[in-house]
């Protein structure tokens, strides 16, 4: 097998369709390819794609427990913190779950040997398939915080097809980065209004920190007036693909409907479109 391809969807704030076209350009692809949903909050590539559910596994992570019989209160793992998720009260250390990110620094420190580790479920991974399809859906517990490091272990998982197509949480958070890292290409999509404009060029800004390869589909194409051709074209940034709107595509879409399986009309546009993106990879 050839290296596997790995493109990514996402855009600056949910709502702009690029679980639209994410799930639309794995329908598209005419051999086997893998579509991980790491917009791990609210996963919804499932809902379009109905897949028979292969297995499912919990993610954990590990924290630190104190053993308040060994600790004397010297503070070292407060110290060694990066992420301030210790505090030492009266000489009692009180740990933050929710910041603390497992990188084990604190059982390092303690000189007194008092901090041991237990696992912490955050989530869970399901793998499914329809068709060519494997599918690959994250979902956070509720009220749980640690997304990046669910997405981590999802982004872990082996694919085995010439294609993979992420589609990543909204926005520039730690959450989307974990998501975008080593891909080989990234897709933004977006809209023509001000509060599309505004988010796609913190998108393109962390895009262009990252250094990874980017290009923008403008959906709803018609409906705005905000100059993100323009600025596009000031970034040096290609347009891949505009989809105007049309009510038929709204309803599919709200039934939870395949795009390019309800409307023929639009498979060849999703085609070229996943077309041009390989051509722009080369």
């Amino acid at each position: 097998m050839n290296k596997t391809l790995k493109i990514a969807v996402a855009g600056g704030k949910g709502g702009t369709g690029k679980t639209t076209f994410a799930v639309n350009l794995a329908y598209v692809t005419n051999s086997a390819v893998t579509l991980m949903d790491c917009d791990v909050e609210a996963p919804n590539a499932h809902l379009f794609l109905n897949p028979e559910w292969l297995n499912s596994e919990e993610v954990v992570v590990l924290n630190p427990l104190v053993d308040e019989n060994k600790c004397n209160g010297c503070k070292e793992c407060k110290n060694h913190c990066r992420f301030n998720a210790i505090a030492v009260l009266k000489g009692e250390p009180l740990i933050s779950l929710e910041l603390c990110h497992s990188c084990g620094a604190c059982l390092l420190a303690c000189p007194e040997q008092a901090i041991t580790e237990f696992k912490r479920p955050i989530g869970i991974i399901k793998e499914g398939s329809r068709e060519h399809i494997k599918l690959f859906h994250g979902q956070l517990n509720i009220g749980e915080v640690r997304s990046p490091a669910l997405i981590d272990q999802l982004r872990t998982k082996q694919v085995d097809t010439d294609l993979l197509l992420i589609d990543a949480p909204p926005g520039a958070s730690c959450a989307t980065i974990a998501a975008i890292k080593n891909v080989d290409f990234l897709i933004l999509v977006t809209e023509p209004t001000p509060l599309g404009l505004n988010d796609l060029k913190i998108s393109i800004q962390m895009a262009k920190s990252l250094g990874i390869k980017t290009g923008v589909i403008i959906n709803k194409s018609d409906v705005g007036s905000a100059p993100v051709r323009e600025y596009c074209a000031t970034q040096q940034i290609p347009i891949i693909s505009e989809l105007k709107f049309d009510p038929k595509l709204a309803k599919a879409y709200s039934n939870g409907q395949i795009i390019a399986a309800k409307l023929p009309e639009y498979y060849d546009q999703f085609s070229r479109t996943l077309e041009r993106v390989k051509e722009m990879i080369r």
